[in-house]
């Protein structure tokens, strides 16, 4: 094998299937198994169907529109046509137009039309290729939380060295070289996890792939935490950089903190391309401006030889120890929040997907050292020191840039990318949710992807969660800082931790190399890990510490509702009732039912079904006609009930009763305490119990009104119905709209 055969061979990742983020997902398709069973219950249709009519699946109308030649009367939706909605696709499929997404009403379609306008027209599924981002849209992107942390990074770990007085502040250079090979190695463990997981990794899937489910959910749980306070934390960073350099606009801290969310919340909503292009220009202006900082400051610096001005005077308020110094540590250590964010990202670049995000991953930890070292360094050199109502980056840019537009350049460039830095999380975070809901461990709505291809529930959730934090905190950005770095390093150990695991069980090429570093990488975040919990947790890190395992809580008590669904929901081999074998159902419901004993809904083909139909009616109107002849058309059996205050009542509407006809039994229900609803759904669910194996099916004349507040002026019978008979098996709730003109 040649040399360049040797690289690729080297370079290629293990084989694992592609997990893409498409519409797909909502809609898993069936196993084997399941299929098995379902050819099993289709035998049972045919044997039921076999001495069906011939013209028993005829149509009163052509469903696939083929008859209608010409379009006809406009509808409800407005100017357009029912036709026009939807075109011919293949035989027997129809084809959604765009137009079929407008809603009724002329409200709803101008909230809509002004929906479109600010969040753009709708994609079809197929675009979702077109979507992916090419590196130079995916640096800025997946880097702003990273890079924009050198914003906010060293300022923390001066804030707690000044503490202990002047003195202190030199040990910040050792700690950010300290700082610095934490960065390297983290970032080449990532690169190692992209190797690996080229379909995309967080530390929630490889943790559940190598360690197990549990630490995956606790993993997650600390990522879903971080991904918030990214938001939170960057807002009212970039805030504190606004009313750095315009102290007249602190009043409005709160409302221009929601704003630039609510701002994020729309830019997200168009879509990941849209998104990446909108906000890729200040990451790179963000990038370009603290060079030319860091080359001017240096300049000036070698000019006087190097030599550090002093800082202010400061009074000690604790003495230098090992405490302050790991808290400074793990201060500092926040500047490497995002460096995860590629991994999980890694199906949204363009092919080669793997190979494009470990490029990214390079550039990104590259710069983020030189940043991180070099504002450290100018910083100290400046002889600048923290206080409050100016960020130590606007007092370096100050004294570096005396004049011209420089250090304005400096706090707006700076403020973006801390604004923007937030538009990481909104990418990460939705994806994250995306793995736990197909898991069955979030709310499955967060596998759906909205009309721009973008996961629409996730990026609402975030920015609702974000908004609530940054409210409650009044967007101060050191408050927010200890509850930081626990639940992002945390999921950084696990992740680690789990590569040692799936290295030593997939071996391999240089396995235990890549071991290794994945290794130091695992314990170097388990000591910022125990640092942060520890020395953070009276300042705030305890909300984390005790939101972790309500988050990993929550997502087992979801995952148990899902498992319960899946068991109720699931295809089972058909039974033989009673009745099908020539004997008569036993009074109480009792019949052969091998499988799901407890379980009264396994109506899986026709002749598992025998139903009664009952209608309640008040008095013989319009409505009730309407859902007498509805129900009759069912078929056998049917029978109506009618409720009356009085016997008298009662004599009275039988006397109707006999008027019509007489064409269905009726039974009347007296209710001497003049309630309606009650003794209806008493009466119901007793008929239930007396036959659990009979389908009750209740039709209800509903009436509709034209105008939402003429709902108040009627009662909503079949609504509470509904409500009272939902946890009933076997109960179904069939509604005949008779609607008013006005």
């Amino acid at each position: 094998m040649g040399r360049r055969g040797k690289r690729d061979a080297d370079a290629a990742p293990s084989e694992k299937p592609t997990v893409t983020f498409s519409p797909l997902a909502e809609f898993p398709p069936l196993r084997e198994d399941e299929l098995a069973v379902l050819r099993q219950v289709g035998q049972r249709w045919a044997d039921a169907l076999h001495d069906r009519p011939a013209d028993w699946d005829e149509l009163p109308l052509d469903p696939t529109l083929e008859r209608y030649r010409h379009p006809p009367a406009p509808s409800r939706f407005g100017r357009l046509a029912r036709i026009d909605m939807f075109k011919a696709d293949e035989p027997r499929q129809l084809l959604a137009t765009e137009a079929t997404i407008l809603p009724r009403g002329r409200l709803a379609q101008s909230l809509a039309r002004f929906r479109r306008g600010v969040l753009g027209p709708p994609l079809a599924s197929t675009a979702v290729l077109q979507e992916r981002m090419r590196k130079l849209v995916a640096l800025p992107v997946l880097s702003s939380d990273l890079l924009s942390s050198v914003a906010y990074g060293p300022e923390a770990m001066l804030a707690i060295l000044v503490l202990a007085g002047g003195g202190a502040l030199g040990l910040s250079l050792p700690l950010t070289g300290v700082l610095v090979l934490l960065m390297i190695i983290v970032g080449a463990s990532y690169r190692q996890t992209v190797y690996a997981y080229p379909h995309g990794a967080g530390s929630y899937l490889v943790a559940s792939d190598s360690l197990g489910p549990r630490f995956g959910l606790v993993a997650a749980a600390g990522l879903i935490l971080d991904y918030v306070l990214t938001v939170s934390v960057s807002v009212a960073a970039g805030i504190g950089a606004i009313t750095s350099a315009l102290p007249g606009l602190a009043p409005l801290t709160v409302p221009l903190g929601l704003l630039a969310i609510a701002a994020l919340l729309a830019g997200n909503l168009r879509g990941v391309r849209v998104a990446g292009n909108l906000f890729a220009a200040p990451t790179y202006l963000f990038i370009v401006v603290m060079l030319v900082l860091l080359l001017v400051g240096f300049a000036q610096a070698a000019g006087r030889g190097f030599t550090a001005l002093p800082p202010p005077p400061i009074t000690a308020v604790e003495g230098l120890s090992v405490l302050v110094v790991l808290r400074a540590f793990a201060s500092g250590a926040t500047s490497m929040t995002g460096i995860e964010a590629v991994s999980d990202a890694v199906p949204v670049f363009r092919p080669v997907e793997w190979r494009n995000a470990r490029t990214t991953l390079t550039w990104m930890v590259g710069i983020l050292v030189v940043l991180f070292a070099g504002l450290t360094l100018l910083i100290h050199l400046s002889g600048v020191v923290p206080h409050d109502g100016q960020t130590l980056l606007s007092q370096v840019a100050r004294q570096t840039f005396r004049t011209g537009p420089w250090y304005g350049l400096v706090q707006a460039s700076t403020a973006m990318i801390l604004l923007l830095a937030a538009n990481t999380a909104f990418n990460d975070f939705p994806r994250l949710l995306f793995f736990m809901a197909r898991d069955d461990y979030a709310p499955r709505r967060f596998l759906h992807m909205g009309d721009r291809l973008a996961f629409g529930n996730g990026i609402v959730a975030l920015s609702v969660a974000a908004a609530l934090i940054f409210l409650t905190f009044g967007g101060r950005t050191q408050a927010l800082i200890p509850l930081y770095a626990v639940g992002v390093f945390l999921a950084f150990t696990l992740s680690q931790t789990g590569m040692v695991a799936h290295w030593r069980a997939h071996r391999g090429r240089n396995w235990k190399r890549r071991a290794a570093i994945n290794g130091l990488g695992a314990v170097l975040c388990a000591i910022v890990l125990v640092t942060a919990a520890a020395t953070k947790f009276g300042e705030g890190a305890w909300v984390t510490v005790l939101a972790i395992p309500l988050v990993v809580l929550l997502a087992m008590r979801i995952r148990r509702h899902y498992d319960r669904m899946h068991l109720a929901l699931a295809l089972r081999p058909p039974s033989v009732p009673a009745r099908a074998a020539g004997q008569p159902a036993e009074p109480g419901g009792t019949r052969d039912r091998s499988v799901g004993a407890d379980d009264q809904e396994s109506e899986e083909s026709p002749q598992d079904v025998r139903h009664l139909v009952v209608v309640p009616v008040a008095r013989l109107n319009l409505a009730a006609l309407r859902a007498l002849a509805y129900a009759a058309s069912l078929g056998p059996p049917v029978f109506a009930v009618h409720l009356s205050p009085e016997q008298e009542e009662a004599d009275r509407f039988r006397e109707e009763w006999q008027t019509w006809g007489d064409h269905l039994r009726l039974e009347t229900i007296i209710s001497p305490y003049r309630a309606i609803t009650a003794p209806l759904v008493q009466y119901l669910d007793s008929l239930h119990t007396l036959r659990p194996d009979v389908v009750l099916t209740v039709v209800v004349p509903e009436l509709m009104v034209k105008r939402p507040w003429h709902r108040i002026l009627h009662t909503p019978i079949d609504q509470r119905l509904r409500r009272a008979l939902r946890s009933l098996p076997g109960v179904v709730i069939t509604s005949v709209p008779v609607h008013l003109a006005d």
